[in-house]
């Protein structure tokens, strides 16, 4: 598992720099100024999660069980909060609609909250 989250953590930050990229010097004049901002939203957050996986693979003390549980909540929060960002930003580009399904957005963020109390709550356990 630790090999996992480092090598996914890794990758999402490596995604998050070029779609940061991108977005800064790609999509500037395709999009509105409110779209790119909603763009680098995206980007802050699969960043902080891919800091936060490299932190959970390799620095703090979780129990395995924990990991997992992090690493599947960070993974399904970050495709669906940023990936629904990402696409919803750029439907004037690649004409990809997923307005109807934008719900998921909000989901997204509730798994990258339970991530979050996941993690707490394991420390918790730990430091009794």
């Amino acid at each position: 598992m630790q090999r996992t989250l480092l090598i996914t953590g890794a990758l999402l930050g490596l995604t998050a720099v070029i779609l940061g990229a991108f977005g800064a010097h790609g999509l500037k004049e395709s999009l509105t100024p409110e779209a790119i901002n909603s763009f680098e939203t995206g980007v802050r957050y699969q960043m902080y999660h891919a800091f936060l996986l490299l932190l959970v693979g390799g620095a703090l003390p979780l129990s395995q069980k924990a990991q997992k549980i992090s690493f599947y909540l960070v993974i399904s929060g970050v495709l669906l909060f940023s990936g629904s960002i990402y696409l919803l930003t750029t439907k004037p580009i690649t004409g990809v609609d997923i307005s109807a399904i934008a719900w998921i957005t909000p989901i997204g963020g509730a798994l990258l909250i339970s991530a979050w109390i996941a993690i707490t709550y394991n420390f918790i356990k730990l430091l009794k």
